[in-house]
Order: structure tokens, then C-alpha cells, then sequence
């Protein structure tokens, strides 16, 4: 049970995520990256996230990422950190938050007192958050706190990423709870309509047209998805429930915030993300088109 209301804790984290997510497209981030050789998008992203949990192996990385394909996730891992050691990333990372924010909305929005007051209600929500079964949190979670006095847009990115990687832990319980494999976790998200394209989720997570067809076959077969592509109706009923066991798994943080910071948090971080979408923060052919 909880207090807030309906969705509300999942409509924070969404406005959230928009503004967490613009660091993966920014430009920014692989420019920070090349002088160390990284220069393969797939390798920049997969170092960039994986980074807080030390110098992974390929196999914890596929196994915390989830829905990536390991051949993919071998190609780089843990061959990236020869050429830059997950401290480096991580100080290049934080290096391209500060620019990406400050291109998007400018300087006078990231030193903002709305931007103190939104990293504020984050790190308070994120306080909130546990480490048990939550692995990529809890590898952010050790990672040191920008301070919203001398970097608002920083200390919001940061707790942005901790609500970020704490629901996505808690995702992938409901995921396993309801034994959908990677690809079948992305192709049913994408017949919502709500998710990536088939196209770019093939072309980043490292799958082809093979995987994806034989995953939609196993799908069909379990009776979740039509010979059409879409969902049955007992797809969608599955779909609408990980999205509530995620957000059961995920209450915490914003239970702790109280519905009045959930709202105003949500409000921010919303109108940040606007910002950062028609500043052109990311690629139009993102999302699904159904």
C-alpha cells in the first residue's frame, strides 16, 4: 500500500529519466571519451553506465543491463577498460553532464534556484532508496554527491541517475517474476507503442531481425502477442502489470518524499525535460511507432 497518488511516483520517475537520458545522445560524451580510444558508440554507452561498478566483467555487465545482447556487451567489455579506467570514464562522464545541460537549457537554467530546489526533492527522494538486489543503484549510490550549491545541474543529474537505476533494478525483478527474457522484455515493451522502435533497440542493444522474429514467435506462443505484431489482450494485461509491480518495487523514494514533493518534483523535472527535448536532446526516430 501507499499513500501517494496513483502513478505518481512513476510519472516522477519518468520526468526524471527524460532529463537523466540526454547524457546517452549528447554528442558531449563521446568527444569526452575519444582521446582514450573509446570511440565506438556502443563502447562509449556501455562504459558510461557500467563504469560505477568497477572494471566489470562482460557477464555482470550483460547480467545488471538486462536487455542487451551479450555477443554485443563482449565485443567491448572488459576490453574498454585497457583503454580508460572506470574512474576516468566516470570523471569524463560527469564532465559531458555538465556541458549536455548547460547546451541544453543554458546557463541560466542550470544555476537556477528551481534547479537547486529539483536536486534537492531528488536527493531527498533518493535517500529512500535500498542496495539489496539493486546492483546498478547501488554502484551510483557509492559514487560521490555533486553539491547543489556550487552545482545544481549536477547534483540533479546525479540523483536523477539513482531513481534512474533503482527502478530499473526493481524492473528487472518483475521481469524475471514474469520470465520474459531480454529481447521478449524490449519486443513486448515496443508493441505498447510506448517503447523504442524496433529498429533502434536492434541497432543499440546489438540484436538483428533473426532475434527479434524468434522472439516475437515465443511471445506468440505464450499467447501475449498476435501474428499482427500487437498485443493480446492478455499482453497488455502483463504489460500493465510489471509496470505495477515496478512500481510497488519502487515506492520508497517518493514515498519518502511525500506526495506534495513528488508533485513539485515532478513539475520541475518535467519542465526541464521539455526544455531538453526542444533543444533537441534526442533522435526523432527514438520511439515506436506502434
Amino acid at each position: 500500500m501507499t499513500s501517494l497518488p496513483e502513478r505518481a511516483g512513476r510519472r516522477c520517475h519518468s520526468a526524471l529519466n527524460a532529463l537523466h537520458s540526454t547524457l546517452y545522445f549528447s554528442p558531449v560524451l563521446g568527444k569526452e571519451l575519444a582521446p582514450y580510444g573509446i570511440e565506438d558508440s556502443h563502447a562509449v554507452n556501455l562504459a558510461v553506465r557500467a563504469a560505477p561498478l568497477g572494471a566489470a566483467s562482460a557477464g555482470t555487465v550483460t547480467a545488471t543491463f538486462y536487455n542487451y545482447s551479450h555477443t554485443l556487451v563482449a565485443r567491448f567489455v572488459p576490453e574498454v577498460w585497457d583503454s580508460a579506467s572506470p574512474a576516468t570514464v566516470l570523471a569524463a562522464r560527469l564532465r559531458a553532464v555538465d556541458a549536455t545541460l548547460r547546451n541544453l537549457l543554458g546557463e541560466q537554467a542550470v544555476t537556477s534556484e528551481e534547479m537547486a530546489e529539483a536536486a534537492g526533492l531528488a536527493l531527498t527522494a533518493a535517500e529512500g532508496c535500498t542496495r539489496s538486489g539493486r546492483p546498478l543503484y547501488a554502484a551510483n549510490a557509492d559514487l560521490p554527491v555533486p553539491t547543489v550549491a556550487q552545482a545544481p545541474h549536477l547534483a540533479l543529474w546525479h540523483a536523477a541517475t539513482l531513481l534512474r537505476e533503482h527502478r530499473g533494478d526493481s524492473h528487472i525483478t518483475a521481469l524475471q517474476n514474469a520470465e520474459l527474457d531480454a529481447l521478449e522484455a524490449l519486443v513486448s515493451h515496443t508493441a505498447t507503442g510506448r517503447g523504442m522502435s524496433p529498429a533502434w533497440v536492434m541497432s543499440t542493444r546489438g540484436y538483428n531481425t533473426q532475434d527479434w522474429s524468434a522472439a516475437q514467435l515465443r511471445l506468440v506462443e505464450r499467447g501475449l502477442l498476435g501474428r499482427d505484431g500487437e498485443l493480446t489482450e492478455q499482453g497488455v494485461r502483463l504489460r500493465r502489470t510489471l509496470e505495477e509491480e515496478t512500481d510497488r518495487l519502487d515506492r520508497h523514494p517518493y514515498e519518502r518524499l511525500g506526495a506534495e514533493g513528488v508533485a513539485r518534483l515532478t513539475e520541475l523535472a518535467g519542465g526541464f525535460a521539455r526544455a531538453a527535448a526542444e533543444a533537441g536532446a534526442y533522435p526523432a526516430d527514438l520511439i515506436s511507432k506502434g
